[in-house]
C-alpha cells in the first residue's frame, strides 16, 4: 500500500518517545506532531533529524484502513494494546 497523501495519521496517533525538532521531548499519542505541515505532510521527510520510528513506518491496509479517520482510530487502538504499563 502506498501512503495516502495529505494523510499525517501517522503523525499525529502515535507517540514518539524520541527528541525531534521542535519536540525535543517526543509527543504523547494523539498529540499532533509539530513537525506536520498544514496539509498534512512531513516537514523532516528524508532529513536525518526525523526519528528512526517515523523511518521505519510502512503503510499498510491493516494499520491505516481505507481513510485518515480509520488509520487514526487504527494506529491509536495500536498504540494502546502496545503501550508499556507506567
Amino acid at each position: 500500500m502506498e501512503c495516502r497523501m495529505g494523510c499525517g495519521a501517522c503523525c499525529i496517533a502515535p507517540s514518539i518517545r524520541t527528541p525531534m525538532p521542535n519536540m525535543p521531548q517526543g509527543k504523547k499519542a494523539g498529540e499532533r506532531c509539530l513537525n506536520l505541515s498544514d496539509d498534512n505532510l512531513c516537514k523532516l521527510f528524508g532529513l536525518p533529524e526525523r526519528p528512526a520510528f517515523c523511518g521505519v513506518f510502512q503503510a499498510e491496509v491493516s494499520v491505516c484502513g481505507s481513510s485518515q479517520a480509520e488509520a487514526i482510530q487504527l494506529i491509536g487502538w495500536l498504540e494502546g494494546a502496545t503501550a508499556e504499563a507506567s
